[in-house]
């Protein structure tokens, strides 16, 4: 299945974001992943997103998240580009990924399988979640500053963060820089006083400053703050969801890309670049 194209004949990429709570048992996320992936399939979508930690949720860190974790050439990533090519569309998720150096740590690793099959993108958390009263850091290993991690799919360049990273705007920036016209953020935004409001805002403000898209799927409540939403370079929401388990499809078109940066072409009239720096690794 190939993208489609819009009214005008310009090509499009359906996007869809997928919103459900993990837990513990891997054979079931993968088994509710599938049925939401089919449903964001028949809907017209080509990239899939699927939230941080898809894969295993245990609640609170401990020792039963380092031993569920898993190598990229394992059973999940396996099975996640089984469905992708049952689906024929590309699939992104976050896992708990295996250290081969580390038997105490795991990585916060968010992976994209092609419908062939193909890992084509591994992308490891940059800023770990030591903030309100959380210390992800104490479990996880912070993923290396190393070129930005993009694809392209349907003529649109994809660039991939998580989470937390979605609070230091220079993350986003420097995938723009490396040419992403759709950012997908997936994340387990926890809730709590004014979570939400930061997060619509702060997915909002990243699409709006950089012109670009961005896909952003979290968990649902109890634990996530749920608003999973995907946004168009203007900063309009184009599909979203809000506390319950779905799938909010939306489609990004290269002509809205470049009507916005003709209309508004701030990365053009910038004076600052971005540079790894302080905290770096």
């Amino acid at each position: 299945m190939q993208g489609s194209v819009s009214e005008s004949g310009a090509p499009e990429l359906g996007v869809a974001v997928v919103q459900f709570a993990p837990g513990d048992d891997v054979r079931a996320n993968l088994e509710r992943m599938r049925e939401l992936a089919r449903r964001a399939a028949d809907r017209g979508a080509r990239l899939i997103v699927f939230p941080e930690y898809s894969m295993y949720f245990g609640g609170a860190f401990d020792p039963r998240w380092v031993a569920a974790a898993q190598p990229l050439d394992g059973p999940f990533v396996s099975e996640l580009g089984a469905l992708a090519g049952d689906l024929g569309a590309t699939l992104v998720a976050g896992m708990s990924e295996r250290l081969a150096a580390r038997t105490d740590r795991f990585s916060n690793t968010v992976v994209a399988v092609t419908p062939d099959g193909r890992l084509i993108a591994a992308y490891r958390k940059l800023h770990l979640y030591d903030a309100f009263g959380e210390r992800e850091s104490e479990w996880i290993e912070p993923g290396p500053i190393t070129e930005p991690v993009v694809f392209d799919l349907d003529g649109i360049r994809v660039g991939i963060q998580t989470c937390y990273d979605l609070r230091f705007p220079e993350v986003t920036r420097r995938l723009v820089d490396a040419g992403a016209e759709l950012v997908l953020i997936p994340s387990e935004w926890v809730r709590g006083p004014l979570k939400e409001h930061h997060w619509r805002t702060l997915v909002a403000a990243r699409a709006i400053e950089n012109t670009v898209y961005v896909a952003a799927p979290d968990h649902a409540p109890p634990i996530g703050a749920g608003r999973s939403a995907i946004v168009d370079p203007m900063g309009v929401e184009l599909a979203g969801l809000g506390e319950q388990t779905g799938v909010a499809v939306a489609w990004a078109s290269r002509q809205r890309l470049d009507a916005v940066r003709d209309r508004n072409p701030s990365l053009r009239l910038r004076r600052f670049r971005v540079e790894p720096g302080i905290g770096g690794s």
